[in-house]
């Protein structure tokens, strides 16, 4: 049984734009008629073509996307926008070609145009780095809703339109994706939009034809190999976001040493923040000029001391649904990003104050699994060597007993970061199991041999397993701990489901957690 992904969002209501002037607009090159077409949408994926669907079809890995131009037309597409090798593919589709170079390149801006977002924006922020991401604009979204502004968010785990809430598919959604959803939320009276801002996403073309009003930069750590040369072309990728064509103001944590690289390059006006109990360099760290501690902390109930530039008189004390430093800096971060978008600060720290914190649950951030007798169960996303230890550390702090990780990678991404998490989970557990996540295209075995080969050089006391499939890890880790020991289960997080060969395959990691406890005679209750 396959999961489907979830459907692109878009306006109820769309508009309707001419077809020729669309076509004058972007200065595309017409074969056939577009008297009286009138476009409502626009699309690459062919499965989201609707009626009055523009369709893109661009190179792919496997195949031109113009091969689809006839099912595309099936599905209600009034037009091909593809390039020259397109079109001689397209010929016989029944479309009317609208031919330019490029048409990747070109898709954001005429997404910006086809769905009105060139007319009328929310307020717009982004926050990228390597982790922190998901948490910041889930904190951000939580305390604008508090604030009693209607506020939106895009992140890898979900799509929050005010009071919806829906499955996010890709971390940044392609371009016509993206520029739907805004249409979506200026139609459902959105003021503020956060938006979670993917090295991929920049690179890829897929936030063009935004330019944020605040954007934040939370750390740089190992992640997208893959993708990138090296970590100096990771983070050149995100560069061009803190340049006056895609923002108007910047919050840039100084936790990482890279952050010095984004001061030297950022052309807008920027805010610094750090935290200094995670920072690489305390030096730079202390030349923030907001600073945030923790002076207290418990499982999802953090304290954060947030405390403004010399002179300005700002200072709060709030709680935070979250668990460690590194979340604390999330926070500190998600605040003055808001204050920087124009949120009086007095408003903020009042409504902080009437709230006793920002209220929300973080999807799958140290998600408590269970209650009652037997070990706590948390499952989480990590899926960095740094994700693994901040959040390593934070559950060891608050577990009387001993630590288990259980943990596993994504395959056909980076696996040169694959032996370091391995080494980060056995560092930091007494006990740790190695199993599978989502193998996509990979195969499965490899995946977990390269997270061994980092564990077993300092393998945990209590052992190190390779346990396939996740269902017998997870038995027999709840087979190895006790009441007053923690199992901490890096991979699943927020998601119901694994990837295998393409398919999403349906999966209950918290009824499975529940499931094995009950079966070992533990009276184990769902976390509320």
């Amino acid at each position: 049984m396959s999961q489907a992904m979830p459907p692109v969002l878009r306006p109820r209501d769309p508009q309707q734009r001419a077809a020729l002037e669309f076509a004058e607009r972007f200065r595309l090159r017409a074969r056939g008629r577009l008297d009286g077409v009138r476009i409502t949408g626009i699309t690459l994926p062919t499965l989201d073509v609707r009626s009055g669907d523009v369709f893109v079809g661009i190179p792919g890995a496997r195949r031109h996307g113009a091969e689809l131009a006839a099912e595309a037309r099936e599905r209600g597409a009034v037009a091909l926008v593809t390039d020259a090798a397109g079109a001689e593919i397209a010929e016989g589709s029944g479309l009317p070609l609208l031919v330019v170079e490029e048409p990747r390149a070109r898709l954001a801006e005429m997404s910006s145009w086809v769905y009105g977002n060139d007319l009328a924006m929310p307020v717009m922020l982004g926050v990228t780095g390597t982790n922190g991401k998901t948490s910041t604009v889930h904190l951000q979204h939580a305390l604008l809703r508090q604030l009693g502004i209607r506020a939106g968010m895009s992140s890898s785990a979900r799509r929050h339109i005010d009071d919806e809430v829906h499955t996010a598919r890709l971390t940044t959604p392609e371009s016509s994706e993206l520029h739907a959803l805004l249409a979506r939320m200026r139609e459902s009276g959105v003021e503020v939009m956060a938006h979670e801002v993917s090295a991929q996403g920049i690179v890829r073309h897929r936030v063009d034809g935004i330019v944020f009003d605040v954007t934040g930069f939370t750390n740089l750590q190992h992640d997208h190999m893959d993708d990138f040369v090296d970590m100096d072309d990771y983070l050149a990728s995100k560069l061009p976001l803190f340049t006056s064509a895609r923002s108007r103001r910047a919050v840039v944590s100084l936790d990482t040493t890279a952050a010095r690289t984004v001061l030297t390059h950022a052309d807008i006006p920027v805010v610094t923040v750090s935290t200094p109990e995670i920072s690489e360099d305390a030096a730079l760290a202390d030349t923030a000029q907001w600073q945030a501690r923790m002076p207290s902390e418990a499982i999802n109930a953090s304290q954060l001391e947030l405390v403004g530039p010399p002179g300005s008189g700002r200072r709060l004390v709030t709680r935070i649904p979250a668990t460690g430093p590194h979340m604390v800096a999330n926070a500190a971060m998600a605040i003055v990003m808001i204050a920087e978008a124009g949120i009086p600060w007095e408003r903020i720290v009042a409504v902080l104050e009437r709230d006793g914190g920002i209220r929300t649950a973080l999807p799958g951030r140290t998600e408590l699994v269970t209650t009652g007798r037997g070990p706590q169960v948390y499952l989480d996303f990590g899926h960095t060597p740094a994700g693994f230890e901040m959040t390593a550390k934070a559950v060891r702090r608050s577990t009387p007993g001993r630590l288990l990780i259980l943990f596993g990678a994504d395959g056909s991404r980076d696996a040169g970061k694959r032996p370091a998490m391995g080494l980060a989970a056995a560092r930091h557990s007494d006990i740790a199991i190695v199993t599978d996540h989502h193998p996509r295209w990979e195969d499965a075995a490899e995946i977990r041999r390269g997270l061994m080969e980092g564990a077993r050089q300092e393998p945990p006391a209590g052992g190190l397993y390779e346990i396939t499939p996740p269902e017998d890890a997870i038995a027999k880790s709840v087979s190895l701990v006790g009441d007053g020991d923690a199992i901490l289960w890096f991979g699943p997080g927020h998601q119901d489901f694994r990837e295998i060969r393409g398919v999403r395959t349906p999966y209950d990691p918290r009824g499975l957690f529940l499931a094995a406890l009950e079966e070992a005679g533990w009276a184990a209750s769902p976390a509320e």
